[in-house]
């Protein structure tokens, strides 16, 4: 009987285990961080836990960190800056969103290692020659803004393209956490 029970247990365990696994790799991803775009919030090398299911127009906000496809052989980590109806513009580093001026906390330390502006002055006019984010776009921005291949290059973002959200760093521990 002492063998059924240890069969029984050593089944249950791996479904269990089968089961975490299918489901890990249906709604999350790991992605590394390549390059400087998100300093200082992200490293180079960082690794990071995506939830695959915060990728539609309804689970994305104004300053999330996304992972998206930029291109069919890469993808991109950047933040959202704009939002489906947005009119986004820069002035004298400071953001500003339908006119309302949007602190950017996670900026503030990296302003103060800077000599001069961190982000150039610009409308999404400027860039992108429309007034507001197109419905079902996104403008993305990385952190390190002197430094960042983002929607002031390449424009506006389809939301289908988004792979999803990054709800954890966990790589270097030093910076492990979760919320970007």
């Amino acid at each position: 009987m002492k063998k059924k029970k240890r069969w029984k247990f050593f089944f249950l365990f791996a479904g269990i285990v089968l089961l975490i696994f299918c489901s890990r790799e249906l709604i999350f991803a790991d992605y590394r961080v390549e390059g400087e775009s998100m300093e200082p919030t992200l490293q180079d090398g960082n690794f990071l836990m995506v939830n695959k299911f915060m990728n539609d127009a309804d689970s994305i906000q104004r300053f999330d960190v996304i992972v998206f496809h930029a291109t069919e052989d890469e993808d991109y980590v950047k933040r959202v800056i704009g939002m489906p109806g947005d009119a986004v513009e820069v002035r004298n580093d400071r953001l500003f969103v339908n006119g309302e001026y949007r602190p950017e906390h996670y900026l503030e330390t990296y302003k103060d290692d800077v000599d001069g502006q961190l982000t150039y002055d610009f409308t999404l006019k400027d860039v992108t020659g429309r007034t507001t984010v197109p419905e079902g776009m996104l403008f993305v921005m990385g952190d390190n803004r002197r430094d960042s291949l983002d929607s002031r290059s390449f424009g506006f973002i389809p939301i289908e393209q988004v792979v999803g959200k990054v709800d954890a760093q966990f790589w270097p521990m030093s910076a492990s956490g979760l919320g970007v």
